[in-house]
């Protein structure tokens, strides 16, 4: 019997080491199925690596460890995607498995993760949600329809720029816009303003409030990166966005309790708005009260913010560069002549102020809105496994050499030879985001955008405030959801003789 118990043990021995040898082989397997990335602490991960400015961080280590690199925050692993072939891969052939949300902690803030049409899933609420935008707001006959106030409120930012013109007074740029794409907004939905031009107590209290939203939105979060914490909200994010959201709904509630009232009396009239429109569908029980007061809460947040920082970083890269305004200028005399205001029709007839608006776009924008795999999916070679966070680092991809020539520097002159499209489909240029969760108010912003930039570079040469310098300026971003100067834009408009 002794032989055979010590053949029966060498043989478990080796069938041993042959099964720690083929576990061994596949847990190596497993760990290359996912991109490569930095090695992560204990516990932390990855995320001491992120900073103040995660767009700049993840810009770094992707170029040391490749354009589709994987992260450990914490309890969170998240793919960083920074090329345009990636992302292709993302929107074109994987849209239906990485439509998902991973929803930022702060954003629970009101329960607004599930009633906004930005944070909730690909479900058939999410749908009617986004149904009703198009309908209601951006299709082709509702923006016909209301270019004659778009083109009013642009004329009223430019008779505020004229006044200040007329006492050299230098104006902060991004809140002038602000403050124009703030009543804008607020005509179309409700019909009325929500702030006054000049520093206006109003419409500093909003810029503070969207802001806030957008800081919180963006800033890292611990509760993110370590989910079974968010009941305690250490950073106190979720409280601060709590307060933000209220305020805003406080407002909105206010004006929706008058309109309702309005309504409900004999004869009473209709303003022919988006409020009207969308308290038409919560009478026919398609949108709740709840999902009103959030749609308008995405509205107000997106709309305004992206608008207005678009807008002051082009004008602080034309100030930068004068030959580059005046060769706008000159566009548009040529075009229109001298006495014609530009149109939103006329857009397409200006390619030069559309390259300037492609690259802010390309140079200004940190990361699309995050995304999770709803199932193990391949993307470039890799398995990704289920509930992975999904970041597109579109500032990583706006400066990539390998499809930009002399990607850091300001020149919309390149736009000439490329023909790329802002709308989802060249994926070199994707600042509205592409598939099924692009940006639905994006007629509206690339409509906008181009209106107010081309008036203000038609009616006005401009100057430098606050005794700075095309050579002196401060270029520098402060990190949200968006990216906002860290010190605004002061400029003197020049009225120019026609």
């Amino acid at each position: 019997m002794e032989p055979l118990g010590a053949s029966s043990l060498l043989s478990f021995c080796f069938l041993f080491l042959i099964c720690f040898h083929l576990l061994l082989r596949c847990t190596r397997l497993s760990g290359r199925s996912l991109p490569p990335g930095p090695r992560p602490l204990p516990l932390l991960g990855n995320i001491l690596e992120l900073g103040t400015k995660p767009h700049l961080a993840l810009t770094e280590l992707a170029r040391k460890h490749g354009p589709i690199m994987t992260l450990k925050l914490g309890s969170v692993t998240a793919v960083v995607v920074s090329s345009r072939e990636a992302a292709k891969e993302i929107f074109q052939k994987n849209d239906h498995v990485l439509c998902g949300r991973m929803i930022p902690d702060a954003f629970r803030a009101g329960d607004h993760h599930k009633h906004s049409v930005v944070w909730l899933p690909a479900s058939a609420k999410w749908k009617g949600l986004r149904r009703a935008c198009s309908m209601q707001m951006f299709s082709r006959q509702k923006l016909e329809r209301t270019e004659t106030l778009r083109r009013r409120k642009v004329d009223e930012l430019l008779n505020f720029l004229h006044e200040s013109s007329a006492r050299g007074r230098a104006v902060n740029v991004g809140q002038a816009v602000f403050t124009m794409v703030l009543n804008l907004i607020s005509n179309t939905v409700f019909s009325i303003d929500l702030a006054c031009q000049d520093e206006d107590p109003a419409g500093l209290h909003f810029r503070d409030i969207i802001w806030g939203v957008m800081k919180e939105g963006g800033t890292p979060n611990i509760s993110d990166y370590f989910p079974s914490l968010w009941r305690i909200d250490p950073q106190g994010a979720r409280r601060r966005m709590n307060g933000h959201f209220n305020q805003l709904i406080a407002v909105f509630d206010s004006i929706i309790n008058e309109r309702t009232r309005s309504r409900a009396l004999p004869g009473g009239s209709r303003s022919d708005d988006m409020l009207d429109s969308l308290l038409d569908l919560g009478d026919s029980s398609e949108l709740s009260r709840e999902d009103i007061n959030h749609l308008l809460f995405d509205l107000y947040v997106a709309g305004v913010d992206t608008t207005h920082s678009t807008v002051e970083w082009a004008m602080a890269e034309l100030l930068r560069h004068p030959e580059k305004m005046a060769k706008a200028r000159a566009e548009m005399e040529q075009v229109l002549g001298m006495d014609t205001k530009v149109r939103e029709s006329d857009i397409p007839k200006l390619p030069y102020l559309q390259a300037i608006v492609k690259e802010i776009l390309r140079l200004y924008l940190p990361f699309l809105l995050p995304r999770k795999a709803e199932s193990e999916v391949d993307l470039c070679g890799f398995k990704i496994p289920k509930n992975t966070q999904v970041m597109v680092n579109l500032w990583a991809m706006g400066r990539d050499p390998s499809v930009w020539q002399d990607p850091d520097c300001f020149q919309p002159e390149r736009f000439s030879k490329l023909e790329i499209d802002i709308r989802g489909t060249d994926f070199e240029l994707i600042p509205f985001g592409a598939g099924r969760r692009i940006c639905p108010g994006m007629p509206l912003a690339y409509k906008m955008v181009h209106l107010i930039l081309g008036s203000m570079i038609q009616s006005f040469d401009w100057e430098l405030g606050n005794g700075e310098t095309p050579e002196t300026m401060d270029m520098s971003e402060k990190f949200g959801i968006t990216l906002h100067r860290t010190r605004p834009l002061y400029a003197i408009p020049i009225a120019l003789q026609r």
